[in-house]
C-alpha cells in the first residue's frame, strides 16, 4: 500500500513510517520540520518539505504522491501552550487538517487514519477510561483534536471516507533508529533522562498534592512501536471508528522516575513545581476494544521495557538529531 504520512519527520510519526516500511508499505513523508527532523525520516520513504499554510500546499502533495491511505499525525501538541496560544492550535491541528481531509477526499484516498489523544475526553468518569466515556476537554489541544474527529465523522457519513481515530496516552520508548527529540521537551522520560545523561541537572514534577496515592499524575505509557503496529492494522479495509490505545496500567510520576534510576543505573534529583493548568489527575485506558476488533497486542507492556528502549537510545545520541 501506498502510505502519506504527515508529520513523518516527529517523534511518533517517524517510528510509524520505519514500520511501514517494513512491513512493505510505500511511504511518502509530509512534514514542515518546525517540530520533526529531516534525519529522523526514514531513508526509504520519499520526503516532501510541506507548507501547509500556503493555498494548495498539501492537496499537490497528495495528488503527487497518489496514496492509497494517509496517515495524519502532524499536529501541535504542547497542553501548556495550548492554553497560551490557542490560535495555533485550532489552526494548525483544525484547519490545515480539515486541508488535508479536503485532499483526500478530491484525490479519493480510501482509508485515513487519524493520530488523535486522550486529551479529547478531558477528567474522566471512570477509570480505565473506554471510547464511550463522554467527551469535555479542558484545554485548547484536546478541544481542537476533537472537533477534527467530528469533521472525519460526516465525511465518513457524506464522502465515504473510511477512518480510524486512534486516542492513545503517553507515547514513549524509541526503536533502534529513531527516538524522541523534541525541540521544546515536555514529555517525563526523556527529561528525566536528560538528567541521568548530565545533560540537566534535576527532574521536574509539576504538581505533588493530586489525589493519587503519592500525589504525583498518573498515566498510562506506551510503546512507540506498539502505536505504529495498531496504525498499520488500521489500514485495513473495514477497520474504523474510534479506538483507545494504552497498556491499561497507570504510574505516577514518581514511580516513573525510580524506574528510570533502575534502568540507567543513576540517581535522579527532582524538585517540585505547582500543577499545570489542563493536566487531569489520572488518565489510563482500556485498550480492550482495539485488541478486540483489531488483534492489537502490545509487545512491550511493561514500563521497564519501554524505558529501556528509550534510555538506549539517548545514550547512543544525547544529543537527539543533529538537525
Amino acid at each position: 500500500m501506498n502510505v502519506f504520512v504527515t508529520g513523518g519527520a516527529g517523534y511518533i510519526g517517524s517510528v510509524c513510517a520505519e514500520e511501514l516500511l517494513n512491513a512493505g508499505h510505500q511511504v511518502t513523508v509530509y512534514d514542515n520540520l518546525t517540530e520533526g527532523h529531516r534525519s529522523a525520516v526514514d531513508a526509504r520513504a520519499k520526503f516532501i518539505f510541506g507548507k501547509p499554510e500556503a493555498d494548495g500546499d498539501i492537496l499537490k502533495a497528495v495528488k503527487s504522491s497518489k496514496p492509497d491511505a494517509i496517515m495524519h499525525f502532524a499536529a501541535s501538541a504542547l497542553v501548556v501552550e495550548s492554553m497560551a496560544n490557542p490560535k495555533k492550535y485550532f489552526h494548525n491541528n483544525l484547519v490545515n487538517a480539515l486541508k488535508l481531509a479536503d485532499a483526500a477526499v478530491e484525490c479519493g484516498v480510501k482509508k485515513f487514519v487519524f493520530s488523535s489523544t486522550c486529551a479529547t475526553y478531558g477528567p474522566p468518569d471512570k477509570i480505565p477510561m473506554t471510547e464511550d466515556l463522554p467527551q469535555r476537554p479542558i484545554n485548547p489541544y484536546g478541544e481542537s483534536k476533537l472537533m477534527f474527529e467530528k469533521v472525519l465523522e460526516w465525511y465518513r457519513r457524506i464522502y465515504g471516507l473510511e477512518f480510524i481515530a486512534y486516542r492513545y496516552f503517553n507515547a514513549a520508548g524509541a526503536s533502534e533508529k529513531f527516538g524522541e527529540h523534541h525541540r521544546v521537551e515536555t514529555h517525563l522520560i526523556p527529561n528525566i533522562l536528560m538528567v541521568a545523561l548530565g545533560r540537566a541537572k534535576q527532574c521536574e514534577i509539576y504538581g505533588s498534592n493530586y489525589p493519587t496515592p503519592d500525589g504525583t499524575c498518573i498515566r498510562d505509557f506506551i510503546h512507540i512501536i506498539d502505536l505504529a503496529q495498531a496504525h498499520i492494522l488500521g489500514l485495513a479495509p473495514g477497520k474504523a471508528g474510534f479506538y483507545n490505545l494504552g497498556n491499561g496500567d497507570g504510574y505516577s510520576v514518581r514511580q516513573v522516575i525510580a524506574t528510570c534510576e533502575k534502568i540507567t543505573g543513576k540517581k535522579i534529583p527532582t524538585v517540585e513545581k505547582p500543577p499545570r493548568p489542563g493536566d487531569p489527575p489520572k488518565l489510563v485506558a482500556s485498550a480492550e476494544k482495539a485488541i478486540r476488533d483489531l488483534g492489537w497486542k502490545p509487545k512491550f507492556p511493561r514500563l521497564e521495557d519501554i524505558v529501556q528502549t528509550a534510555w538506549a537510545w539517548h545514550k547512543k545520541n544525547p544529543n537527539g538529531y543533529p538537525d
